[in-house]
């Protein structure tokens, strides 16, 4: 199962809106093939795993409950009937209600003998974005921020576009690879317009590009390679509904966002619930004035060091 969690890192941030999944299959105590949900519309884990090889008699170890359902693709419990396993060891059990309980009622009806539970809270964790989603029709938020010693987001002019080091700035690119979705609000735009891709050697999909607010129709992310995965979200004599707007964006299948920014979106985020984990990059750096982060937020969490920054990652209480 350890295994079949590794290969399912492999999928983070390429399969959304399906989870990532890794299966394993197994024979006399060995590895006879093993298989990784690649993207969405793909081949699931358990079908690439299955692929090409007598699994007649072998133990099939998932780190997701089988599909039962017809998607995009056909349910991965005909696969796995038709392979004739004799046994599947699973993790964690499918939170989609569709799913959730049925495809391993399914498998036991047929004669296959199933366990669940191994390794549930370490598979559990890589597809929290995924669960959360299929669960409430809403993605979960990351808020993102980099910050002084002294808790502040930039200068009081705003001129401090860059707090942290390269190492750090990677490390945030790495972020985005992992999410469908950044957001920001206008005045981001109109201070820094920012492209919000992937660069400092970090490849991936490119995730969508929200925008809380009206910005200028000359700013870069509308007008360049990947203008039409921009979304604005803007209000008429008032301020956008934070909530509604990221229920709009689970209807489009996006299933994490990363706020970055300003502190004035943070904040609202913040006021309004919406947030479910923070990464903050603390820079050995000191910025006088008022530009501080709005009121406190308890966290759980831990810290680790990149580069000359210390990050802080941890769940909103």
């Amino acid at each position: 199962m350890r295994r079949a969690l590794a290969l399912a890192r492999r999928g983070v941030g390429r399969t959304s809106p399906n989870p990532v999944v890794g299966a394993v299959l197994v024979r006399g105590g060995k590895i006879i093939s093993e298989g990784w949900h690649r993207r969405a519309g793909e081949p699931h884990a358990e079908v690439n795993a299955l692929c090409g090889v007598n699994a007649r008699g072998a133990t099939l170890y998932v780190t997701l409950e089988p599909c039962c359902t017809h998607g995009r693709t056909p349910p991965c419990t005909n696969a796995i009937l038709a392979a004739r396993i004799r046994r599947i060891v699973v993790a964690t059990t499918d939170p989609n209600p569709k799913h959730c309980g049925r495809g391993l009622r399914l498998l036991r009806r047929a004669g296959i003998h199933v366990e669940s539970g191994l390794f549930a809270e370490e598979a559990a964790a890589l597809n929290e974005p995924f669960n959360k989603w299929v669960t409430t029709g809403l993605p979960l938020v990351i808020a993102k921020a980099a910050l002084s010693l002294d808790g502040k987001m930039a200068t009081c002019t705003g001129d401090s576009k860059w707090i942290t080091s390269d190492a750090a700035r990677r490390e945030a690119h790495k972020l985005r690879a992992r999410v469908d979705a950044i957001m920001i609000g206008a005045n981001t735009v109109i201070r820094d317009d920012p492209r919000l891709t992937l660069r400092h050697g970090v490849r991936g999909r490119q995730p969508w590009r929200v925008v809380v607010g009206r910005c200028p129709r000359t700013a870069k992310l509308l007008n360049d390679a990947y203008r039409e995965r921009t979304i604005l979200f803007t209000a008429r004599g008032g301020r956008v509904n934070l909530r509604a707007a990221l229920r709009k964006l689970g209807r489009m299948g996006i299933t994490s966002v990363l706020i970055e920014g300003g502190s004035t979106l943070l904040s609202a985020a913040f006021d309004a619930g919406l947030v479910d984990r923070v990464a903050f990059f603390f820079a050995p750096k000191v910025i006088a004035g008022s530009a501080c982060v709005a009121k406190a937020t308890a966290v759980r969490g831990a810290w680790r060091k990149i580069g000359a920054e210390i990050l802080f990652e941890g769940d909103v209480r």
